[in-house]
């Protein structure tokens, strides 16, 4: 679905806010220091990252994020293989999927980059989507958000910090209600300036991203090929009035295009001239590397095994997607309609349709797709737990724990499996049950951020009978939704309590003591946030 007009105005808000937390005294003094051209001098890596971290959070409080374990580790692996073939294989990255049918992505401060749903339903291969990914990774590891911000400035300081949010929720939309439209109404030249100089980064974030693509393994032709299609999708088009919102912010011209298919041609040229087969040499590996106990033969690394299962993970995540961000009663009809189409009736699709049947209510003919896949797939752990949560639906919830049992077992600390596994047994479980979901949850607290992993384990724990670190989490809920002055007051509550040990106490002091600059910071500057509408100190 796309961007509801209520939710934009509030993104917007939230992104310039926080772009003024790290551009503090731009509304006192109308002078912005004199910073230079060095990208961390004018925004530090750590501000940076706590802008990406705030805009992921507001993003999360109005329902925009995908939020799904096994969709979060697809797209982190397929980013982060990417970022370990770019220039700055070791700087962090966060890569989230939005529920936004438009076809596009966009990139933030802090190594923060969203796929909207609408951009993975239209791709083909996971190399189209992974020469958007590494087309965005080039505007980040290329400084282009921190330029257009330097750039920006010299027209009005308060106007390039706007400017900058806007660029981040993804400028340029049609719609109408996006935040360039907003921006337009008053300052349409430096929002014009704005655009201007952001395409002279495209050709440089498309070079980067077509090397880094190559050295990630995949064509790197995929790139050029998907903005070709996209092109021709504008061709075909009405009048230019449905233009995919990636070509009006990531303009596409024949040049490009073509300098695009001309870099490409000349790595696929210079792979070629490269030795086949290993060229690792264990020696070398052993003077040049720590020693890795579990290694035995360091080339073993290099080698790529193919699938067990015989499946394709990105078909199989491509129709997650489109199920989880959109309608799931309607997609059963989607599906029901297609299946007569040439080629439409894959695996993947089937797989999607399962989903859709599941989320819809109709869990028993979720299973009937199921079962046929899971018997040519039965090493397929997704095709696994999709079973477990149709049968789960299905009412049955002995036969649905047992395969969730099995699944922990054989992947255990998976998180997917873990959260699914947890929630079951919480459900209509005894004390017993939901200890056990309690204890399957905490080990992944330590390295997580989604909201839904905490809000599971502090049911779990509440029904467990223990309603302190049930507190806890659901204050740990809250802040990542987007809620931070709910988990203060949450948080408050918790202390006065007369039962509380000396660790807990501790804890929970912590934790207050984290949240407060922030939140002085958002009372200071009378910032709207879902749990404080009207910007006010509470």
């Amino acid at each position: 679905m796309a961007m509801a007009p209520r939710l934009v105005p509030r993104l917007l808000i939230a992104l310039v806010t926080a772009c003024l937390a790290f551009g503090a005294g731009a509304q006192e003094d109308i002078r912005l220091p004199d910073l230079g051209s060095s990208a961390d001098a004018l925004i530090s890596p750590r501000d940076a990252r706590a802008y990406g971290a705030s805009m992921l959070r507001e993003m999360r409080s109005l329902d925009m994020v995908v939020e799904d374990p096994l969709l979060d580790d697809y797209i982190n692996d397929l980013g982060y293989r990417l970022v370990a073939g770019s220039d700055r294989p070791k700087d962090r990255f966060t890569f989230f999927m939005v529920k936004d049918e438009e076809i596009n992505a966009f990139a933030a401060p802090g190594g923060y980059i969203a796929v909207n749903s609408g951009l993975v339903a239209i791709t083909r291969s996971e190399g189209e989507l992974a020469g958007v990914i590494a087309h965005e990774i080039g505007h980040i590891t290329q400084n282009h958000l921190q330029r257009a911000f330097e750039e920006s400035r010299k027209d009005a300081p308060l106007m390039a910090l706007v400017l900058l949010g806007a660029v981040v929720a993804g400028a340029g939309s049609h719609s109408g209600d996006s935040p360039m439209a907003v921006l337009a109404a008053g300052q349409g030249l430096i929002a014009q300036r704005s655009i201007n100089f952001t395409r002279k980064d495209e050709i440089e974030a498309d070079r980067v991203g077509i090397q880094t693509l190559a050295n990630a393994g995949y064509d790197p032709r995929a790139m050029a090929s998907f903005f070709e299609r996209m092109q021709d999708t504008l061709r075909a088009g009405s009048g230019g009035t449905d233009v995919p919102a990636l070509l009006q912010t990531h303009p596409v011209t024949l040049a490009r295009i073509s300098d695009a298919k001309s870099r490409a041609g000349a790595l696929l040229e210079a792979q070629k001239l490269r030795p086949s087969g290993t060229t690792l040499v264990r020696s070398d590996w052993e003077k040049t590397t720590a020693p890795i106990a579990y290694v035995k033969d360091p080339t073993a690394l290099l080698a790529t095994a193919p699938r067990k299962d015989g499946l394709d993970t990105y078909a199989l995540m491509r129709e997650r997607t489109r199920v989880l961000a959109g309608d799931a009663s309607k997609l059963v009809h989607y599906y029901d309609a297609s299946f007569g189409m040439a080629g439409f009736d894959t695996p993947a699709t089937r797989y999607g349709y399962a989903l859709a049947l599941t989320r819809s209510g109709a869990g028993a003919r979720a299973i009937v797709q199921l079962k046929p896949l899971l018997a040519a797939h039965p090493d397929s752990l997704i095709l696994d737990l999709a079973m477990a949560d149709a049968q789960l639906q299905a009412g049955q919830r002995a036969d649905a724990l047992a395969r969730y049992a099995r699944l922990n077992a054989r992947s255990p600390r998976n998180r997917a499996v873990a959260l699914a596994y947890a929630k079951a047994l919480t459900a209509g479980g005894d004390t017993g049950q939901a200890t056990l979901a309690a204890s399957l949850l905490r080990p992944l607290l330590d390295d997580a951020d989604e909201p839904d992993i905490y809000r599971s384990y502090a049911r779990a724990s509440d029904k467990a009978g223990d309603s302190v670190r049930a507190g806890e989490a659901y204050s740990d809920a809250s802040y990542l939704s987007g809620r931070p002055f709910d988990a203060m007051e949450q948080l408050k509550r918790l202390l006065k309590r007369d039962d509380l040990d000396y660790y807990a106490r501790a804890r929970i002091q912590a934790r207050i003591a984290d949240l407060t600059p922030l939140l002085l910071e958002l009372r200071k500057r009378k910032v709207q946030t879902v749990d404080n509408p009207d910007g006010r100190s509470q």
